[in-house]
């Protein structure tokens, strides 16, 4: 039977079901307001309607009330407003478990991108060597962070997940049961997370989902195209932020490091002794049995804390040794099983995931700086006297020859204890996880060589006097960081001591660039070029000096965020960026939407580990030609300056501060990080964090940072006649159709007309109006450029999966828009009703959840 189109089989498995499966859940009575699930409807249609006709969102919630619920008190009708919301949520959530359940339908787990695909094409051009070859090397790394854009407390998770299997096999008397337990199950957490239940909370999809889908991968690739031999390469592996990451989160200790480290190897060792115990119960054979129960009582010690002899080594020697027996003795029965735990054990050892350290910059100089003066106060050898007043060149050079250790009992500031007791940490995770388990400390802001050798001499001196199995991998985020990148990493390379360091790491460095700063500083199409740009000048200083550099992209859901297709991005890229390892930040919705269940992470893992082998394996070349660079070059330049007149507009702050619901993520206890960096009182652009940045123009639905600047510099080579280069840049640059396919998204998921009735506000009506008619001329040259008849023509299902989550949130949307309305006409008025701005203000906080969820990668 000949596969359906994908349009086809979402509006089978996905829209029709959730059709039924809605009407199921609007009849639920499990509120203390009647007629709810009746009365939505009504509600929607009215916001439809109501748009459709140019009215503003106070007007339509005054219609509706008016035409339905004409009797109700003031009181009676916020009450029903917070009851849609609540629905609406619930709404989100059963279209995502609908859309989970179907997603081996909907996607073809077998096609392109996939690595079934990938061998047979392999195959068929005879390069199924250099595919072997290509994966003893190459490795995809995705790094779970703690950045909160996950909404659902882990509760709704649990629902979802039982809800999606309901799904599957169209169970409807438990999906009745579960839509009701839905109903039942609050959404809102009171109480800040701490980071510790931050990491608790990622632990669950790497105990239940990545375990086996990372096993099935590389059992794939084992069997499949290594024909069973061993693969000394991991391919796949998982980093982890949560418990590590201090960078503008104070609650950090490094007692919650250490603690994390340690709950991650509890859980792999768990996950270990369930393995152990099915495989126990098929391995009844001579010479086999009592060494299963043994290793079954080491494990079952370790999880109790107990003390035990089993180490890593031994665990994975005893088990080979078994599974040697098993194919001598007892004719290979169930040897493809023992062989997959050895996978795994492979995979994860006694860490399960490397837990990242990360630090800003201007952090670590106040603690270095005070650790020096305290060194210097007391008599130090190791630090000259005159530190302070030396040139950076010479601070460089002292740095790179320190030695000897610093007395920690000397520090008094509490901040520069806890920052050097991180570091003691990592040591401490080393010994007892593994080398593997906590390798890696990244400096966000990095600038100079100078914060690169500040953290260097401190890991020295504190913790790794005699060998530093430390990799510092500084971030580069803004614009002009980027353009000075290769300068500090040639400084670095030249650097006898750094280099000697990376000779003992393989002379291998990582190196992190981040989108969401980026795209925050420069705007879209700027941030992407400089860092397509900044990789090139970094592999070719990097070979220059002989050292594999290894570029880990911070990127968060949308396009914005530099999410979007994120596999499509890695498979544009040329033989001018260096390309053995492919590693990204995933969090937040990101995480559950494309890693949430085993089928979605494995095909998505599938595409990532693709889109990477794909330019080793093909003929063609992706480098970008001189007279498309040249176009590039100026579509960047042209939409950077269109995006810092936009930013420097004098309403740029306020217009956030006083229209969008900026300053209400604070309020959602969704992360354990305050919602900006700095401590002033005001708005200051600087301190903005990047996911309430994004994500409150998605809550506008204007998606400003998704495609500001675009239309500006295609509208350039319109009015001068030379649309055609654009053109040819689009159809001939992968890297460019990439940009210009993840913006559709952004522009598809905008919605003006809610925010319509701002274009005739005194303050703000001429702001709007540069933002509507920058979205207008980007939609339509971008039609031009593209020749299609409509946004995201060549993705009908995803575009159909946008249309159906924005269509749910609608009402919600019209709701946040008049609650903040409401604040502003109350906030005017001489007698301020604070009682009743509070009440809509959690209205408008409420309102997030849904908005977020639905658009699964909107921070």
């Amino acid at each position: 039977m000949p596969l359906q189109p994908k349009l086809t089989r979402f509006n089978q498995n996905v829209l029709s079901k959730y059709q039924i499966y809605n009407g199921i859940f609007m009849t639920l009575p499990f509120d203390t307001i009647t007629k709810t699930g009746v009365l939505l409807p009504l509600f929607h249609e009215t916001c439809k309607k109501g748009f459709d006709n140019g009215d503003n969102p106070t007007v339509i919630v005054d219609t509706f009330f008016k035409k339905y619920q004409a009797r109700r008190s003031d009181k009676s009708k916020i009450d029903l407003l917070f009851r849609f919301i609540q629905y609406i949520e619930r709404q989100v959530v059963l279209f995502d478990a609908i859309e989970d359940a179907a997603f081996p339908v909907v996607n073809n787990m077998d096609g392109i991108g996939t690595l079934r695909s990938l061998k047979e094409s392999a195959t068929a051009e005879g390069k199924l060597d250099k595919l072997r070859q290509y994966l003893e090397e190459f490795k995809v790394r995705i790094v779970l962070t703690a950045h909160p854009t996950q909404f659902y407390p882990g509760t709704v998770l649990g629902i979802i997940t039982d809800l999606t299997e309901a799904v599957k096999e169209n169970d409807l008397l438990r999906i009745n049961d579960l839509l009701a337990q839905l109903g039942k199950t609050p959404f809102f957490k009171h109480e800040k997370p701490t980071p510790y239940d931050e990491a608790v909370s990622l632990i669950w999809y790497l105990e239940n989902v990545f375990y086996e889908s990372f096993g099935k991968i590389y059992d794939y690739i084992q069997q499949n195209i290594f024909d069973g031999q061993h693969i000394d390469n991991d391919i796949i592996n998982v980093g982890f932020w949560p418990g590590g990451d201090r960078d503008g989160n104070p609650f950090v200790t490094p007692e919650i490091t250490v603690k994390v480290a340690q709950r991650l190897h509890e859980t792999i060792i768990k996950n270990y002794y369930r393995d152990i115990r099915k495989l126990k119960r098929k391995l009844t054979f001579q010479g086999v049995e009592e060494r299963m129960s043994r290793l079954e009582s080491q494990l079952y010690k370790k999880i109790l804390h107990e003390p035990s002899e089993l180490t890593l080594h031994d665990f994975d020697s005893e088990l080979k040794q078994i599974r040697q027996i098993v194919i001598d003795h007892h004719q290979s029965l169930y040897v493809s099983e023992i062989t997959s735990l050895l996978n795994k054990i492979h995979l994860f050892g006694f860490h399960f995931s490397s837990l990242d350290i990360r630090q800003d910059s201007r952090a670590h100089h106040k603690v270095f700086t005070d650790m020096v003066n305290v060194m210097i106060e007391h008599g130090s050898k190791d630090i000259p006297k005159n530190y302070h007043d030396l040139s950076e060149t010479e601070q460089v050079k002292i740095l790179s020859e320190v030695s000897g250790t610093v007395d920690l009992s000397l520090i008094k500031d509490e901040e520069t204890l806890k920052a050097l007791n991180t570091i003691k940490a990592i040591k401490t995770i080393q010994n007892t996880n593994g080398e593997a388990a906590a390798n890696r400390y990244i400096i966000s802001n990095n600038q100079t060589t100078l914060n690169v050798m500040q953290l260097f001499a401190m890991l020295k001196l504190v913790a790794f006097q005699d060998k530093l199995t430390v990799d510092i991998g500084p971030l580069f985020e803004t614009i002009t960081d980027l353009e000075n990148a290769h300068i500090v990493m040639e400084e670095l390379y030249t650097n006898p001591a750094y280099a000697k360091h990376l000779k003992t790491r393989g002379n291998r460095q990582t190196i992190m660039l981040g989108f969401s700063d980026g795209t925050k500083d420069g705007g879209y199409l700027m941030a992407n070029w400089a860092i397509y740009k900044a990789k090139e000048r970094l592999t070719a200083i990097s070979r220059k000096y002989d050292v594999t550099v290894i570029f880990f992209d911070g990127r968060g859901g949308p396009p914005a965020r530099g999410g979007g297709k994120t596999h499509n991005f890695y498979a544009s890229l040329g033989p001018t960026i260096e390309d053995k390892e492919v590693q990204l930040t995933i969090q937040g919705q990101t995480i559950s939407s494309n890693f949430g269940t085993l089928d979605s992470s494995q095909y998505n893992l599938e595409q990532l580990i693709s889109s990477g082998i794909y330019n080793s394996l093909s003929d063609a070349d992706l480098r970008m030609v001189p007279e498309n660079r040249v176009v590039m070059d100026n579509l960047a330049k042209l939409s950077y300056q269109a995006y810092v007149d936009f930013k420097s507009h004098p309403k740029f702050i306020s217009y956030l501060e006083h229209m969008s619901t900026l300053k209400y993520y604070a309020k959602t206890n969704i992360g354990s990080r305050p919602s900006k960096r700095g401590k002033a009182e005001g708005l200051v652009f600087e301190d903005l964090r990047a996911i309430p940045f994004v994500g409150s123009w998605s809550q506008l639905k204007q998606n400003v940072p998704g495609f500001f600047g675009v239309g500006t510099a295609l509208k350039y080579y319109e009015d001068a006649g030379e649309f055609e280069k654009a053109q040819r840049l689009f159809k001939t640059s992968s890297f460019f159709k990439t940009l210009i396919e993840n913006s559709m998204m952004s522009l598809s998921k905008s919605f003006f007309d809610l925010t319509k009735y701002m274009s005739d506000d005194p303050e703000y009506g001429e702001f709007w109006n540069i933002i509507y008619n920058e979205y207008k001329t980007t939609k339509r040259l971008i039609l031009k450029l593209t020749g299609f008849d409509e946004l995201m023509q060549e993705e009908p299902s995803g575009k159909a999966s946008i249309r159906v989550r924005e269509s749910i949130v609608l009402p919600l949307l019209t709701i946040q828009q008049y609650a903040l309305k409401q604040i502003q006409e109350l906030e005017k008025s001489e007698t301020k009703d604070a009682d009743l701005i509070a009440v809509y203000e959690k209205l408008v906080t409420r309102s997030l959840f849904g908005n977020i969820n639905a658009s699964r990668n909107s921070a």
